[in-house]
This record gives C-alpha cells, structure tokens and sequence, in this order.
C-alpha cells in the first residue's frame, strides 16, 4: 500500500511572473499522480484486512491490534524484509506489473514461515522514476494478493518518485513483514536429529532469483521477451511472460502442516539466493551433513533451456537457481510421509532428497554453513532425471 512521496527538491532560485506555479512538479514529482495511484490501490489492499487493522488506507503508519498476542504463552515477533532483484526490468521491459507483487510476499514472508512464525502485518515500498497510478496500482494489486493467500495484513507502504535518479519506466520494490511464533514453537537447527528426513518441496519456477543471469543468457542468444517461448514448458507464452511466473506461496500450506503434524516438523528452509545446498546448510546443526541426491527430480524445462542457451551444465547454476526446488522441510522419520502426502493433497509436490546423517562426512565438496550461519554440510550428488 502506498502514498507518493519523495524527498524535496533543492530550491533554485527565480525571479518575476516566470516562476512555475508547482515548483515540485517542475522538478518532475507528479503528486496527483501519486494520490490517483492510492485511490486505484484502495480496494485490493483493503482486502487484506481483517478486524485487527485499525485507520484504513492512507494514514502515516499502520495500526495493527496485536491484543491477539495475548493467547501466546511467550509470544516472539519474527520479522523479515527483502525485494524481488532484476526480475523487475522484465516485467518492465514487457509492461506487464500485475505478478511482481506476488514474487515480493514471497520473498517477504515465506522467510518468516521459516521459524515457524504465522504473518500478521506486511509494508511496502516502490521506488519509481515517475509515478504512473495505474502501473503502481498493478504492483500493490499483486502484493495484496499474495498478502491475502499467505494471511498476512497489507497495513502500509509509500511510493517515492525519484525523477533524475530513475528513469520514466523503471521502479523497484521492496517490502518487510511481522509474524509471530510461540517461543516453544521455533523451528531451526536446534530441533534436526540425525536420521530426519528432507523433504523438498516443488518451486513454480525461477521464483525471483538469479535473474541477472538470465537476463545475461537472453541478451547473449539475442532473444526478445516478445518471442514466443515453447520450449519453456508455457504454452502460447512470450519469453517474457514465462520469465514473469509468480513465485509459488507456501506460507498457508507450511503453517497448516507445522499444526497437524504435532512437532513432526523440525526445520525448513526457503531457497532462494545460493541455491539449494547454501540455504539447506544454514537450519542444519553443526556435525552434520546431508546429500541431496538429483536424481530424485528433474528440473524444470525452464531451467534446462536457460542453461543450454548459456552453455552451461545445470550442475553451474545449483548456486544461483532453485532448479525446481522452492522449499525444504527437514521432517521426523516418523512422520515424513504423511508430511509428504499432507504437502501434495495441498497442491505442492513434495518428495524425500536426503537424509540428515552425522557419522564421519564422506569425502567430497560440501557448502559449510552460509550467509554468516556455522551450521551443516550440504552437497549435492548424483545425476538429475531425465526431463524428457
């Protein structure tokens, strides 16, 4: 949700009746524009509140009544913020705004899930060169959707234009989310046990990761985001459109899994930026290591195209892209099939990668830990399957 704002201009000086009547519309901050852009927003966000939300669209802050915290035992806030990276110049390159929203909750709040923590409450913030209402109005559309299926309240935003600093048709997004989670509910490293399963649940597509290289690839086969896309696994789609696919949503799914498995769930992970092995590694105890084998998956067309038009193995991009693997959940042993089957009577495929193991880790490059966390060992072996 958001209200146009920028930072003032530096007054210049003039003299007589040629003055410009708004000087801060000179400068090239359109802020009619601005307010348009919230009234066009004003429904899809509204949608997203429950009785919790207290003042409505447009105020200065979001008010969030957080009296529900008092059924937690020892209720702890879990927080995360992030943006959607270079997949934004595709959707402008194509004009198409509607999905980037979705792909920003995903980023946002499907860290929070994370810990086990349930969203309350999401903020956004969009960047622009020049506030175009119905362009903004198309992003906040697809962040208050993705607010709505992951449960999460889109209580506030700002739109800043930023003339001179970005072009007409380029913006940015970024957003940040508040969850909660009762402190014997954490989920992380703390809970894995040698022996518990993983579990990988499947992605939609790229998500919003590793986009410069693919931008890199396109540009380099000399492809148009308007050519058709066959290959991609997208029927009757551009490049642009099957590059564009939302990321999938698995706030919802995860949280009713965590409720109906009773502590079967001992972590998760969110694949995103370093791949599979890199984020898997950070909610495993130290001392232990876990191979992920390949050969349990294919991925998706869209990742095989991409890498064949670079000329790359699939095995070169395991630290930039999910490779069809979205999440993962490391689970009880017990409890890892009706996890499994839990996941996919809930729309997401879902199928054991590994094993955690702590004897003696075998000889072989392994990523230790990642992003500043000392935590396990990861690698992944094998061959992928057969995509035909």
């Amino acid at each position: 949700m958001a209200s146009a704002s920028t930072e003032p201009p530096t007054p210049s000086s003039s003299s007589g009746d040629s003055a410009p009547r708004d000087p801060y519309s000179a400068a090239g901050v359109d802020t009619e524009a601005g307010d348009l852009a919230v009234e066009l927003m004003k429904s899809a966000v509204k949608r997203t509140h429950g009785p919790e939300v207290r003042g409505g669209v447009g105020g200065f802050a979001g008010l969030f009544d957080a009296s529900a915290l008092r059924a937690y035992e020892r209720p702890i806030l879990a927080t995360s913020t992030d943006g959607v990276g270079t997949k934004v110049a595709i959707a402008q390159a194509i004009d198409k705004h509607d999905t980037i929203g979705i792909d920003l909750v995903g980023m946002v709040v499907d860290d929070i899930v994370v810990v086990g923590a349930k969203p309350l409450f999401m903020t956004d913030y969009i960047a622009c060169g020049k506030v175009v209402p119905q362009r903004i109005a198309d992003i906040v559309a697809g962040i208050a959707r993705g607010a709505h299926e992951t449960g999460t309240a889109l209580v506030g935003g700002e739109t800043a234009e930023h003339p001179g600093l970005l072009g007409p048709q380029d913006y940015d997004v970024a957003g940040a989310a508040t969850g909660v989670v009762e402190e014997s509910g954490i989920l992380g490293a703390e809970r894995v046990r040698p022996g518990d399963v993983v579990l990988a649940l499947a992605s939609s597509g790229l998500h919003a990761n590793g986009y410069s290289l693919v931008r890199h690839i396109v540009t380099g086969a000399s492809i148009s985001y308007g050519d058709r896309a066959a290959d991609l696994g997208a029927a009757g789609a551009t490049w642009g459109e099957a590059l564009l696919e939302p990321t999938r949503l698995y706030t919802a799914p995860l949280l009713r899994l965590v409720a109906g498995l009773g502590g079967g769930v001992h972590a998760l992970s969110h694949v995103t930026g370093g791949g599979i092995a890199a984020n898997l590694a950070r909610v495993l105890p130290q001392g232990t290591w876990v191979d992920v084998d390949r050969s349990t998956w294919s991925p998706l067309p869209v990742f095989r195209v991409l890498a064949d038009l670079g000329g790359l193995d699939l095995s070169a991009t395991e630290g930039t892209w999910n490779l069809g693997i979205g999440f993962l959940a490391v689970v009880s042993v017990e409890q890892a099939d009706a996890a499994a089957s839990a996941l996919s009577a809930d729309g997401i495929a879902t199928w054991q990668v590994g094993t955690v193991q702590s004897q003696a880790r075998p000889a072989g490059d392994y990523t230790q830990g990642a992003k500043g966390v000392d935590g396990g060992a990861v690698r992944l072996v094998g061959a992928f399957a057969d995509g035909s």
